[in-house]
């Protein structure tokens, strides 16, 4: 990494409640593009998602609510009320929840999940028509390697903190970049080899 100073880079660890209305997969989707291309209006993020205005006024609010994000009072007019991100990431699912944390927390990875996978899959659609240097930093890779729990908890936080210092060097998500950057996605999935279903089970 560089040695250029590292800027704080705020986050959210909601609790349960909080967590059960962010589970919804259009309020997730709302929030990642408040995060990653800033602020908008209700109409805006309808027009952006195909969906009613007033629908996406709703899920905002419920967002808004639940402290997720908050209205930009220095874009708001009368006619048009703007709502921007609180927090550039999420921290969820404690190691040791159980009950009904556990349960919210499945949840919010359910969702969570399922948007990364359509994220990758648009994004994969798309790489025939990216510029040359973009496609070489474009991967789709996985490793399977032994390991345990212990060498493997150490192994993702290793690259979890790689990735942290990345984004704690470059400008933040929503705001104007420099001439050549663009959000740059990187989804790290990691958990114990479970192989494929035998014949007959479910999969």
């Amino acid at each position: 990494m560089s040695e250029k100073p590292l800027r704080d880079i705020s986050s959210v660890a909601p609790d349960p409640t909080a967590l059960k209305a962010l589970t919804h997969p259009l309020r997730l989707r709302m929030l990642g593009l408040l995060r990653v291309e800033g602020p908008a209006t209700a109409s805006g993020l309808a027009a952006r998602l195909g969906l009613n205005s007033g629908a996406t006024s709703y899920h905002l609010r419920q967002l808004a609510q639940h402290g997720f994000i908050e209205e930009d009072a220095e874009r708001g007019s009368q006619r048009d009320r703007w709502w921007r991100a609180r927090h550039e990431a999420t921290n969820v699912m404690p190691a040791m929840a159980q009950g009904e944390a556990l349960e919210l927390g499945l949840a919010f990875e359910q969702a969570a999940l399922t948007g990364q996978m359509q994220q990758m899959q648009r994004a994969h659609a798309a790489f025939p028509d990216l510029p040359q240097p973009w496609r070489e930093a474009s991967t789709v890779s996985d490793y399977t390697i032994p390991l345990t729990a212990e060498a493997a908890r150490a192994l993702v936080e290793k690259l979890q903190q790689i990735l942290w210092e990345a984004m704690a060097e470059a400008p933040a998500l929503g705001t104007s970049l420099p001439e050549g950057m663009r959000p740059f996605t990187v989804v790290l999935h990691a958990a114990p080899h479970v192989g494929e279903p035998k014949a007959g089970e479910d999969r």
